[in-house]
Order: C-alpha cells, then structure tokens, then sequence
C-alpha cells in the first residue's frame, strides 16, 4: 500500500530557489528535483519522456557565460 503524504516548505526555501536567468524566473534542475525528493537524472527523465505536456519554454539550459555568471553571483550572495 502506497502512502500520499503531502508537505508543506516555507516560502522563504522555494523562494531561495527561485533565480533570475534571462530575465525570466528560473528553478535549478537540482532544486527542483530536490524538492520532489527524486535524483536530478530521474526528473529529467521524466521531462524528456513528457515532453508534450510541458510548454516550449518550460527548460533551457545556461551557457557558459551565464552559468559562469550565476556562479559569480551565487558566490557574492553567500
């Protein structure tokens, strides 16, 4: 028998999860799949094999220079 339990995190953890890339409002792979309790693998997985019920600009990945960035001042923030 398989049990649903449903939790509840603070706004300020998903809020402390939530960047600006693009000028758009972005979660991490890694803290996505964190929050589902599940490997960053599995998650993408997921995705790729459900793909049509995901809008086109669901994912993207960074570039260099913007994940090099991110880095940057994902550093400074800490």
């Amino acid at each position: 028998m398989k049990i649903n339990q449903e939790v509840t995190l603070p706004d300020e953890i998903i809020l402390g999860k939530i960047y600006n890339i693009r000028g758009q409002k972005v979660m991490l792979d890694r803290d996505l799949a964190e929050l589902y309790d599940v490997e960053t693998k599995r998650l993408k997985e997921a995705v790729r094999r459900n793909i049509k019920r995901f809008p086109p600009d669901f994912m993207f990945e960074m570039n260099r220079k913007e994940l090099q960035n991110w880095r940057t001042q994902f550093a400074s923030s800490n």
